[in-house]
């Protein structure tokens, strides 16, 4: 069961079949629902990820009908004109829908009219749960069906019965110049939507371009050869298709479906968009090697089912050889004029070479390609990059980022040296120093003594103040020492010197 709160009281908004067995509907109170049962299992009402599911339940009903659009919270528009021959038939598409639904663990009732005003009716009032209403028959059918089934205010349909209008069909030969200063005009209005009388248009969810491509083979393949052959062939249309959209690619699936009617799928994923062919199939071809194809491979579809924008990139200009003429009459001028055009062009070169690349002399386009095979091999939750964030402490410092996130513009400081490996929390350590201010002479880390020869420091590092009072007096002193073996560490004493109280030491870091 389901609850939401709506002002001040919380409300059941779902409920399943044992819970309304026992009396338990939407939009009772939850105090008066525990009184009826005192053990229920309530968990919060996620309206914006229910609306989520809603949309992509509908779009996923696009295999049945091109014309899908989600409605209310819990229903879905279907305008199957034209298709259900290709199903079998109405009733043969709609228990298909309704297996499909029940199959993800959804419940599902599903009614076929010639108005959509008269199939919500049916399929939420009505006592099948497939019903196909036959064309002209929505009169008949509505007849015994409650006046709330015309999708009416609360209200308005307590007002009907009130005047002894309990069923549709009651409204039938009622004189509307009577009846609509009582309700209004919205119940007729519904009643003749409901019959067919009254447009309503439905608003579809926007179709998506086709970004897939299909092959099917004379006779059926099995040989790794043959299928990458094969898929390579699917990946140059697809590719091609992506370059005159200016997309690339994020998600592609590859589903191949063998002679004995079983199908088999491989997905890839990329860190960017990406429509390089070869970087693609060598990502395919390592998801390939785990499919069985069984007694062979009949039919095989590639799909692009995430895209990104992917403008074209700026190559490389590539300059032309240093021509020198030199000019009799201005020989006097000729070396500054010819150091000046050097370094011009080593200038041009430079500036050249590090277009599209990273700060580092990193091309994005190489790593991409490097992150996109680790991720696919170990998983992208495997790969991350370290982010700078603002923090005093140095465990504190960084954050675990995607792996392409674009470096934050406050980078890491290169006046400050940090050690290679940091560890998770600083361990305490026993040490030896001369006067409270200088570098240990000795310390014992992990039962093993180590004797200093060179030592750096301190770098003092405040708390956080912002935090607590008690963060604000977690003040350091950081040193880098060099043992006797030249090892190197990165201590600090915490706190300030205190005579009473012997120094606490820890061990942060470890350098190269």
């Amino acid at each position: 069961m389901l609850a939401a709160t709506v002002g001040n009281r919380r409300l059941v908004t779902a409920a399943d079949a044992a819970a309304q067995a026992m009396g338990i509907a939407p939009g009772l109170a939850l105090t008066d629902a525990r009184a009826l049962h005192p053990a229920l299992a309530v968990a919060p009402a996620d309206p914006v990820g229910d609306a989520a599911a809603l949309v992509r339940l509908a779009a996923a009903c696009g295999r049945y009908s091109p014309w899908t659009a989600p409605h209310g919270a819990d229903g879905v528009w279907l305008d199957i004109t034209g298709c259900a021959h290709l199903r079998g038939g109405e009733e043969s598409l709609a228990a298909e829908l309704v297996e499909r639904l029940a199959g993800q663990g959804i419940a599902g009732r599903a009614a076929i009219a010639d108005a959509p005003g008269a199939a919500w009716a049916v399929a939420r009032c009505g006592n099948a749960q497939i019903a196909v209403v036959p064309p002209g028959g929505a009169r008949a059918a509505l007849a015994a069906l409650p006046v709330m089934a015309l999708r009416l205010d609360p209200v308005v349909a307590m007002e009907l019965e009130r005047l002894g209008l309990r069923r549709i069909g009651d409204l039938y030969d009622l004189p509307r110049s009577a009846l609509a200063p009582r309700v209004g005009t919205v119940a007729m209005q519904r009643l003749d939507q409901a019959l067919g009388a009254a447009p309503e248009p439905l608003s579809p969810l926007p179709p998506q371009p086709p970004r897939w491509v299909r092959r099917r083979f004379a006779e059926p393949i099995a040989t790794p050869e043959a299928l990458a052959a094969a898929m390579g062939g699917l990946l140059e249309p697809l590719c091609r298709r992506l370059a005159g959209e200016r997309l690339g690619a994020r998600r592609l699936v590859l589903r191949l479906y063998r002679v004995d009617g079983t199908s088999a799928a491989a997905a890839i994923g990329t860190a960017r968009p990406s429509r390089d062919r070869r970087h693609l199939l060598r990502l395919l071809a390592e998801r390939l090697v785990e499919i069985d194809p069984g007694l062979g491979i009949e039919d095989m579809v590639l799909a692009a089912t995430a895209v990104e924008d992917l403008a074209a990139a700026q190559v490389k200009l590539p300059l032309s050889p240093r021509r020198e003429r030199v000019i009799p009459e201005a020989r006097g001028n000729v070396l500054p004029f010819l150091e000046s055009q050097k370094t011009a062009r080593q200038v041009a070169r430079g500036m050249l070479a590090a277009e599209g690349r990273e700060r580092d002399g990193t091309d994005p386009a190489e790593l991409a390609a490097l992150i996109d095979r680790l991720a696919n091999r170990l998983g992208s939750a495997a790969l991350c990059r370290l982010m700078p964030q603002e923090s005093h402490l140095p465990e504190r410092a960084a954050r675990p980022a995607p792996a392409l996130a674009p470096m934050a513009r406050a980078g890491w400081d290169p006046e400050r040296l940090r050690p290679v490996r940091l560890l998770p929390r600083p361990e305490p350590i026993e040490a030896v120093a001369p006067v409270p201010d200088d570098p240990p002479l000795f310390f014992r880390w992990r039962r093993r003594q180590h004797r200093v020869r060179r030592a750096d420091g301190p770098e003092r590092i405040c708390g956080e103040w912002w935090r607590s009072a008690q963060a604000a007096a977690e003040l350091r002193d950081y040193y880098h020492v060099e043992d006797e073996a030249g090892r190197r560490f990165w201590l600090f004493r915490a706190g300030l010197y205190r005579p009473y109280a012997p120094p606490r030491w820890f061990l942060h870091g470890l350098f190269a």
